[in-house]
């Protein structure tokens, strides 16, 4: 025991010398991340600024540690989440940075106390809060863009059929709508305005986007563009199909549903309900519990 603790102390000290080593070090910030920082909380929340700028003389080296696939995972995953709160990859870095000095360092603290629990808790906090933050922002963004999508089709077919351009339709619509779709199509059309083809811009549009049915939209798009089908018949058999795939997803979350509900009922209403039953029997019958238990 003891010599774990004197390696945990040389460990401690160690770690120590390296962080005022660097935080006397001058760190050169990335672009974006200086960017973001000047920005601060107009881009971000109070709690997330402190944050960057905590992390922010570490966030180069959580990046050399990562390696280069796993920050083009990140940085996908980020992109699908929209960038929340201006989030990039190097603001990503300096949160995990900190976050984890949070967790391991509670967790350290924790386990010397004897409390594992609280440690492989902190340790958790530390290794997976960003991740959780990015999956719920990619969920919530995904969700948005599926209820949108098919109304936003029927609004498109409708201004294709009026004699406006596929391209110009787009960009009329797109700017009377707002919220996440809206935001990438602006994105796809300022590609093409700088000379990203129609078919290359679709295709960034489905990578950063984790939604089958933008998947959908962009293949039957290009699968009606090179079959030479009508533009507006292929808008709107996408919005059927769309809303027949919803209703057949309704259909079976609510089937998945009621098993789930059925466990809750029996698990936990049923006894609830029984001994409020009995034991208003045996209240309202007036019986003497004492001669029940002999006192």
């Amino acid at each position: 025991m003891g010599l774990l603790l004197g390696l945990l102390a040389a460990l401690a000290v160690a770690g120590c010398c390296a962080g005022v080593a660097l935080w006397r070090s001058e760190a050169r910030l990335p672009a974006d991340l200086a960017l973001a920082l000047e920005v601060g909380a107009s881009r971000t929340t109070a709690v997330g600024s402190a944050v960057d700028r905590l992390g922010m003389r570490y966030a180069p080296l959580v990046l050399r540690m990562m390696g280069e696939k796993r920050v083009s995972k990140v940085r996908g995953r980020i992109d699908r989440a929209g960038n929340p709160g201006g989030l990039t990859v190097d603001r990503y870095a300096a949160r995990r940075a900190v976050y984890g000095a949070l967790g391991f360092g509670g967790a350290l603290v924790m386990l010397l106390d004897g409390e594992v629990l609280l440690a492989l808790l902190l340790g958790a906090f530390g290794l997976f809060w960003i991740e959780v933050g990015i999956w719920a922002a990619v969920r919530e963004r995904k969700d948005a863009i599926d209820r949108t999508l098919p109304d936003f089709l029927d609004v498109l077919a409708v201004v294709v059929s009026a004699g406006l351009s596929f391209r110009q339709a787009l960009d009329r619509v797109s700017e009377k709508y707002e919220g996440p779709w809206a935001d990438e199509l602006r994105i796809t059309l300022r590609q093409m305005d700088m000379g990203v083809g129609r078919r290359q811009a679709f295709e960034e549009l489905r990578r950063r986007n984790d939604s089958e049915q933008v998947a959908q939209f962009v293949t039957a798009l290009q699968q009606g563009e090179e079959l030479g089908a009508p533009i507006v018949d292929t808008l709107i058999a996408i919005a059927d199909d769309m809303r027949r795939t919803d209703a057949q997803q309704a259909r079976r979350r609510a089937a998945r549903a009621v098993p789930k509900a059925t466990v809750v009922i029996t698990a936990f209403m049923v006894p609830g309900t029984m001994i409020l039953l009995v034991a208003g029997f045996f209240l309202g019958s007036g019986t003497d519990f004492g001669t029940l238990t002999g006192k």
